[in-house]
This record gives structure tokens, C-alpha cells and sequence, in this order.
């Protein structure tokens, strides 16, 4: 008889460019973080509502298609789970800097991933207390 295994934490790619969202995702393997692809802030926000309690952290571009930009992801993700961990990037985020909501963590395009992996490091740490 085998013990259960505890659910992984979860991070959550969001990002409509598919050759960015592979290197983001090729760079948080390295985490102990599982990992989740979205192309749009839609399919994320319904990923979190069947998940949410399992996310450690969203990882967002701020400029989506869709609807829903990073930006109001993010607002939703905060109201809803204020204790997540949410990062947005941009290569060229302009006047939406200022629209960022309280508590969510900027990361400029081109990133390190030494800071990607930290920032998930962090979050996956925090995310064990909830």
C-alpha cells in the first residue's frame, strides 16, 4: 500500500506568443512547480476557478488576446485569491505599468530566468503555508 502523494503546486503560464510561453515553461521545469500553458487570460481565469486552490503563482504577459489583457487577469486573480502570487511581463508594457494592481510583481522583457526561477521559488514556498 502506497502513501498518497501530496498535490503539486501549480504555476500558471499565461502567454499568447507559443515560442515564449515554451521557453517560459522550459525555464520553470526546473522548479518543483507543475506547470500549466494558457494562451489567453480567459482559459487562465477558468483554469483557476477548477485549480485555483492548487496555483502557486501566475506568470502573465501583459498584452494578451482575447478579451482580457494580463492586467485584468491579474485584478481578478488578486480579488479572488489575494494571498497568489502573480507576475506580469511585458517587452513594452507603457502606461499599463501604472494600471497594475496592488500586489502583483513586475518582471520587463527580456527576464533572466534566475529571476523567473526565484520568483517561483518564492511562491511555491509561500503557497505551502495556505
Amino acid at each position: 500500500m502506497g502513501l498518497a502523494q501530496p498535490k503539486g503546486r501549480i504555476a500558471l503560464v499565461v502567454e499568447d506568443d507559443a515560442e515564449i510561453r515554451l521557453l517560459t515553461t522550459a525555464v520553470l521545469e526546473e522548479s518543483e512547480l507543475e506547470i500549466i500553458e494558457c494562451e489567453s487570460a480567459e482559459a487562465a481565469l477558468a483554469t483557476m476557478l477548477l485549480r485555483g486552490q492548487d496555483v502557486a503563482m501566475i506568470f502573465a504577459d501583459i498584452r494578451l488576446s482575447g478579451v482580457m489583457d494580463g492586467i485584468d487577469l491579474a485584478r481578478e486573480a488578486k480579488m479572488r485569491w489575494p494571498h497568489l502570487t502573480v507576475i506580469l511581463t511585458s517587452g513594452n508594457a507603457g502606461e499599463r505599468l501604472e494600471q497594475l494592481p496592488l500586489g502583483v510583481d513586475y518582471m520587463p522583457k527580456p527576464w533572466r530566468p534566475f529571476d523567473l526561477l526565484t520568483a517561483a521559488k518564492r511562491a511555491r514556498l509561500a503557497a505551502g503555508g495556505r
